[in-house]
């Protein structure tokens, strides 16, 4: 017979046998179902957080900063060369004929939580533009900063969390109190505190006398080349663009990698749980079958039909935990909020977690199966059938 003959009558007789080992095959199930729930739930943090800080991002938009610097926080534009981007192509004009262009700059303060902790985030100073520039910033209570004055605008994330940002509110910042004059939403980017204020009272405040970026609304998607291609012929102005996307994905690798080594961790310990409780599973499976391999190995089937049937067995027991743990963690985590490390989001199970969720358990069945395969295929023929 030839082996893969042999190999469909044994992977037959396994999987007809399940109903009497259903105790020991509900252990593998479980097993693999908690392993691969846990890694797609913790993962769908790091994928929410990513889709909620990619929520305002637009392609016709870029960020200019310094070209020696690594990202936007160490950057610093002076203003001799903040004064030439805008005279740049390929950027859009407001309904006043004005280049849509915002500087900015970040000023770090401290603030405390309505818990009790402290805590902080940047003061983002940014130059007249800013409504042009993002069209998606809503006004739900209050009015805009005024130029050259001490006042700031929180979003609502803000005003929910910590203390003293609600609209009408005083904040006290570098030895002075600040306004609060009005909060906002930012559309679908909701997670962060931000706060913004006017560009040349943050400099003076802080002792501050360059940028950090200049913020760039592009006629159209299109024109971010041309962008490209005037800033590198102008090598005075020591300067590159990116577009908003990447700068946003760069700001956001510190959080995911932390989300996603945590996941993966945690996820590991659970799986390699899973595996040892799959391969004490599969060993009891093996040795209550013993009469019946025997038997098999005197008809003449080899030991790699044996291997590969064992194996594929502990494959095909660990998909319904698979498809049972990505179905229960989008049941109970898709779109569940949550707040990590200072930012706040909505975990998303994606299809894409729910394929690697059934890698992840078709590694777990293989390498649990491994073992109990080879065990499977060494005991002699006549010992297995003395100790049944």
């Amino acid at each position: 017979m030839r082996l893969t003959k042999q190999y469909g009558v044994l992977l037959r007789m396994s999987l007809m046998g399940i109903p009497a080992r259903l105790g020991l095959v509900l252990t593998i199930v479980i097993s693999v179902t908690c392993a691969v729930g846990v890694l797609v739930s913790m993962l769908a943090m790091g994928v929410g957080a990513r889709r909620e800080a990619l929520g305002n991002v637009r392609a016709d938009r870029a960020v200019i900063y310094s070209s020696d610097a690594q990202n936007t926080q160490q950057s610093s534009l002076a203003k001799d060369v903040a004064a030439q981007i805008p005279n740049l192509p390929g950027i859009r004009r407001n309904a006043n004929g004005k280049p849509i262009v915002v500087f900015l700059v970040g000023a770090f303060v401290q603030a405390r939580y309505k818990s009790g902790r402290q805590g902080g985030f940047l003061v983002l100073g940014v130059t007249p533009g800013l409504t042009d520039y993002r069209p998606e910033l809503h006004l739900t209570a209050g009015r805009l900063f005024n130029p050259g004055l001490h006042e700031l605008i929180a979003s609502n994330k803000c005003a929910t969390e910590f203390e003293n940002f609600s609209s009408g509110d005083k904040k006290h910042v570098r030895g002075g109190d600040w306004a609060v004059v009005g909060n906002f939403d930012a559309g679908g980017a909701v997670g962060l505190c931000t706060v913004y204020a006017d560009a040349e009272t943050v400099l003076s405040t802080f002792a501050r006398n360059t940028y950090n970026e200049a913020d760039v609304m592009l006629e159209s998607a299109g024109e971010f080349s041309t962008l490209v291609e005037a800033v590198k012929a102008n090598p005075s102005l020591h300067v590159k663009a990116e577009h908003e996307a990447d700068i946003v994905a760069e700001n956001m690798q510190q959080l995911n990698g932390i989300l996603n080594f945590v996941s993966f961790f945690v996820g590991s310990i659970i799986a390699i749980a899973a595996t040892i409780g799959a391969a004490n599973s599969l060993y009891a499976i093996v040795d209550s079958r013993h009469r019946e391999l025997a038997t098999l190995r005197a008809l003449g089937f080899g030991s790699v039909p044996i291997i590969a049937a064992i194996l594929s067995e502990s494959i095909v027991l660990a998909l319904p935990g698979a498809v049972i743990g990505a179905a229960v963690s989008w049941a109970l985590f898709n779109g569940l909020a949550a707040s990590p490390l200072n930012s706040s989001f909505h975990l998303a199970v994606t299809p894409a977690l729910a394929l690697l969720g059934v890698g992840w358990a078709l590694a777990i069945g293989a390498i649990g199966g491994f073992l109990p395969a080879l065990r499977a295929a060494r005991v002699p023929v006549t010992a297995a059938l003395r100790a049944t």
